[in-house]
């Protein structure tokens, strides 16, 4: 089973971050420019917390706020979920279905290495079963 670690070795260790006192409006458009769905907000360095679209849709929008005069700290998800590099596909499917969260960010001794989200921890599960259908295929007609 492919590790956490693989998978930011394939995609990269590119995060993007806002502080808590960002306005929601700056998060929102650097989420659009990088075309992602989640921040990390980080405070002097340190994760401590995510802010995602369904952060602002639920905790915004919602409560009739404006996204040009809340900071992310009045909406961003405090109590994550974060997961280690050798942590497996396996594990991080069952955190992401049973905590029902999209991101996990990636620490290595508090400090953010990556983040992977629920698509690429798909996309991984698919590439792995596409590998043992190939594999299973060229036993059954002795190919190599």
């Amino acid at each position: 089973m492919k590790t956490v670690k693989q998978i930011l070795d394939g995609k990269g260790h590119t995060t993007w971050s806002v502080a808590p006192d960002s306005l929601v409006y700056h998060a929102l458009e650097l989420m659009a420019e990088k075309q992602i769905g989640a921040l990390l907000v980080l405070e002097a360095g340190r994760l401590v917390g995510v802010m995602s679209e369904r952060d602002y849709a639920r905790k915004v929008i919602l409560h009739g706020k404006s996204s040009l005069d809340t900071p992310v700290k009045e909406i961003m998800t405090q109590d994550m979920i974060w997961v280690r590099p050798e942590q497996t596909v396996e594990e991080c499917m069952a955190l992401v279905t049973e905590k029902r969260t999209r991101h996990l960010p990636v620490l290595v001794d508090d400090q953010v290495v990556g983040v992977i989200s629920i698509g690429d921890l798909v996309k991984a599960v698919i590439d792995e079963k596409d590998f043992t259908i190939k594999q299973l295929e060229n036993y059954i007609t002795g190919s190599r």
